[in-house]
This record gives C-alpha cells, sequence and structure tokens, in this order.
C-alpha cells in the first residue's frame, strides 16, 4: 500500500478536466450505509433487539453524542439540524428532554461499558447557559462511566462564547473543541450570514488552551460565495498563524432543494466557480502541509504528533457520524432530535422535528423515527468503504483474511469497475490491491461509490464530491 500517506496532491491543472468528469452528487459517507437509506419502515422491536445485542459485551465501549440544536441566527450556508431562536428557556426545558431520553435509554445499556468517546454538537452546544451544562453533565456522569482516556469533545461557535462557558464543558470533561470559522474575510462573512471578526476567534482559542483543552481544531468551508483563491488564501495564513492542533477543510455543499436559506446564493450568483473551488482546496492543501500538517483522509490536517495522524499512519483511523476519529469499535448512542445511533448491526434516528420529538419523550418513548438493520453485505461494504476512505486503498489478502472470502474474486465487477478511475490516474490497481494516488483523494468519495450497493437507488439528496 502507498506510504508514507503525506505527499501534497497534483496541482489544479491536471485535476480540472477531472473534476469536470467527476464532480457528481454522491454521498460523504459517514456512515454505510448512509442516511438516505434509513426508513419509518422499520421494525422497532427489532431496533432494540440490536441494541440488546450490542450489550452483551461489557467490555465494548460507547460513544455518546448529544445534538444541542439551538442557534441564535441562521447561517445561510448551514446544512445542520437546527433551530433558530433566542428563546433562552429553550435550553433549560431541552435539557429536560435530554435528561429523559437518557433515563428512557440508560436500563438498555450496560453501565459497565466504557465511554471513550463523547460529542456536543449542533446547532450551537454554547447556546446552553453553563448552568444547564452543569446539569447535563450531572445526567451524564450518573448514568455512563467514562474511561480515563475519554475523548470529550465540543463544537464551539465563537460569536456566543463566555469563559463561563469555556469553564462548565471542561468540568463536564470536554479537552478537545473544534470552532466554527468558515472564512475570516469580511466580505464573505456578511454574505453568508456570520459576522465573526478574527479577534473573537483568537480570543476563544486562547480561553480553551488556558482551561487545559488538549486540542482545538478549527473548521473551514472552501466554496462559499465571494471566495476567491486569493482571499481563501489570506483566511488560511490568518488561520495557521493561531496554530490549531487540527482542521478540517470542508467543500460547501450547495443544496437549496433541502435547504432554503441557500437559495439566496442563486440568486445573487456569488458562488465560486469549479475552477475556483479546485483552485481553493489546492492552495488550502499546499499551505497547510508546508505548514507542518499531515493530510488525513479526505478533508482533515492534524499535527504529525496528533492522535488523528498518528492512527492515520498506523492503519486505526475509524470514521463516523462525527468525522474521522480514532475510536473504532465503539457503539454510537445519540441523544436529542436528529441524533444517529450506531450498534455494528444497526442504525437508528431521532426525529428531525422538534415538537415530534418533544412528544415521544414526554409520551415515554424512544424517539425514533427511522432506522436501518444491516445485512451480512452491508457489514462487508462498510469495511470496504470506510478503508476507501480511512486508509486509502484496500489490501485484498488483509480483507479476504477479515472477511472470510476471497476478496478480488467475490468483487470482482466493482474492481473491473474502476478501469476509468485507473485510466485517470485516480487509482493504482495491482495484484495486491488497490491505491488511491494523490490526485485521487480528490475523488475519494467516487471510489467508494463504486462499491455502494444502494446508491443507484438513491442518487438524490447528496451535495457534489468536490
Amino acid at each position: 500500500m502507498v506510504s508514507p500517506r503525506y505527499t501534497v496532491p497534483t496541482a489544479i491543472e491536471p485535476a480540472l478536466e477531472l473534476v469536470r468528469k467527476y464532480n457528481i452528487p454522491g454521498p460523504r459517507y459517514t456512515s454505510y450505509p448512509t442516511a438516505p437509506q434509513f426508513s419509518a419502515e422499520i421494525d422497532r422491536t427489532a431496533l432494540l433487539t440490536e441494541v440488546k445485542r450490542d450489550n452483551a459485551d461489557a467490555s465494548t465501549p460507547l460513544s455518546l453524542y448529544f445534538h444541542l440544536p439551538f442557534c441564535e441566527s441562521l447561517c445561510w450556508y448551514c446544512g445542520c439540524n437546527t433551530v433558530i431562536t433566542r428563546r433562552l428557556a429553550s435550553a433549560g426545558e431541552y435539557v429536560d428532554l435530554l435528561i429523559k431520553e437518557l433515563e428512557l435509554t440508560a436500563p438498555l445499556l450496560d453501565p459497565r461499558r466504557p465511554v471513550t468517546q463523547l460529542h456536543f454538537g449542533g446547532g450551537t452546544p454554547t447556546f446552553l447557559p453553563p448552568a444547564e451544562i452543569d446539569r447535563l453533565a450531572h445526567a451524564i456522569h450518573r448514568l455512563f462511566t467514562f474511561s480515563a482516556d475519554a475523548e470529550i469533545s465540543v463544537e464551539i461557535d465563537p460569536r456566543r462564547l463566555t469563559q463561563e462557558h469555556v469553564a462548565a464543558f471542561r468540568r463536564l470533561g470536554c479537552n478537545r473543541a473544534s470552532l466554527g470559522v468558515q472564512d475570516t474575510n469580511p466580505q464573505v462573512q456578511v454574505a453568508i450570514h456570520r459576522w465573526q471578526p478574527l479577534e473573537l476567534t483568537t480570543q476563544a482559542i486562547a480561553w480553551l488552551r488556558a482551561a487545559g483543552y488538549q486540542s482545538v481544531s478549527v473548521d473551514l468551508i472552501y466554496g462559499l460565495p465571494l471566495q476567491t483563491t486569493e482571499s481563501f488564501a489570506q483566511t488560511l495564513d490568518e488561520v495557521i498563524a493561531l496554530n490549531p492542533d487540527r482542521l478540517a477543510v470542508f467543500s460547501y455543499a450547495h443544496v437549496p432543494w433541502i435547504k432554503p436559506a441557500q437559495k439566496i446564493f442563486d440568486d445573487r450568483q456569488q458562488l465560486p466557480t469549479t475552477e475556483v473551488k479546485l483552485a481553493m482546496l489546492n492552495t488550502a492543501t499546499q499551505k497547510l502541509v508546508a505548514a507542518g500538517y499531515a493530510q488525513i483522509g479526505m478533508d482533515h490536517f492534524a499535527r504529525p504528533e496528533d492522535e488523528l495522524a498518528v492512527a492515520f499512519v498506523e492503519g486505526t483511523l475509524h470514521r463516523n457520524f462525527q468525522g474521522y476519529t480514532t475510536r473504532a469499535g465503539a457503539s454510537l448512542y445519540g441523544f436529542g432530535m436528529s441524533s444517529i445511533s450506531q450498534t455494528d448491526g444497526s442504525f437508528r434516528q431521532n426525529y428531525k422535528d422538534l415538537p415530534e420529538y418533544i412528544d415521544a419523550i414526554n409520551a415515554g418513548r424512544l424517539p425514533i423515527e427511522r432506522g436501518y438493520l444491516l445485512s451480512e453485505d452491508d457489514r462487508r461494504r462498510r469495511t470496504i468503504v470506510t478503508d476507501i476512505m480511512c486508509a486509502r486503498g484496500l489490501d485484498f489478502a488483509r480483507l479476504s483474511q477479515q472477511l472470510g472470502l476471497d476478496f478480488a474474486a467475490t468483487y470482482a465487477t466493482e474492481l473491473n469497475g474502476l478501469d476509468d478511475l485507473v485510466a485517470d490516474g485516480l487509482v493504482v490497481r495491482s495484484e495486491s490491491g488497490i491505491d488511491v494516488t494523490p490526485l485521487g483523494r480528490l475523488f475519494v468519495r467516487i471510489i467508494a461509490m463504486r462499491f455502494d450497493a444502494h446508491l443507484a437507488k438513491q442518487r438524490s439528496g447528496f451535495s457534489k464530491v468536490v
């Protein structure tokens, strides 16, 4: 397999023609099968049977996710499940619901299982006042046991952050934080309805480091309205100067048929062209690698000593609904509206509509809206897709042993279907496996899609891959 994997991808010129050829809608593969396969017709008894099976081994670790959906204002690019409100009482009412959901779920779980990962996402988790964070923390620690090295992280909006928030999440145990920045250019910030002076981000990072957070990550987005290659280069320089431990550099997902607020960008014709988006991605990769960051997966960068970078090199990197992670093998239990839970054999998703979520909790029911039970073929393909997304390749001998079959023979159709990707220099294929080339990293989602058995039935709803 290709190693080391820290080389810089091929520059823009040879890639542009390939982007035009392959830049089609496709999943980000934070799961396999992907969320569009989840069904409201799922047998809920069968889902709970999977939860029972998942708790047969007390040594299996847990990953917890809490969706805190509230934001005071809408960022027009946002694709998250949010609730826009300035009614601060909503925070306490929602924490009441989360505690009730925890108490409904706890009897289904073995209390001896160690929590190795906990993540607070949104929305804006810091919409919660510090007192409500403390109240939620008490409930979580009352019901769960954490491993000594648990990764506990929170998404932070620097515009809504106080030192009291930083301290409250630290009391809960948070040791990692990711900051939404997206772009530091004032014109871009106005265009996306997210005014965030660089001083706020600088202050937030200083507070987090002073409070003892072990890792600080920054999220950026390329492809936003009014962005240029030059302006995004300045954003990168300003963020690199803040010395974050990790960066996520996402392609803007333009899905106005799902998120109507994004239609304003079409109306104003402000979005960068494909050529400019590719140039921005190339600039980001060049600058971050030159600054000493290792490129991880398809959109993450980390200091070489960071455990994410170490896991990438050692082949233990994992991917779940929170993105790239080092906590493989953990069952995911999500709480709050729209949150997703995952065991080895199932997915289940809570109601995405807040009133429906409230009604279910108040009725004493788990707020399950949709779910999916994995087949044996799904499990095998999940392993394949994960290897492509995390390891940038497939080792046929290892997969044959792991899956209990002749990999090359079983998936001969899919492997033969890579001919165009091989011819275009995106994949190198040999008798022992396939490797994603530096150029192919731009199209890793396309490569994974070739092994997706469900994709022909569900192509709508996805953003373009670049």
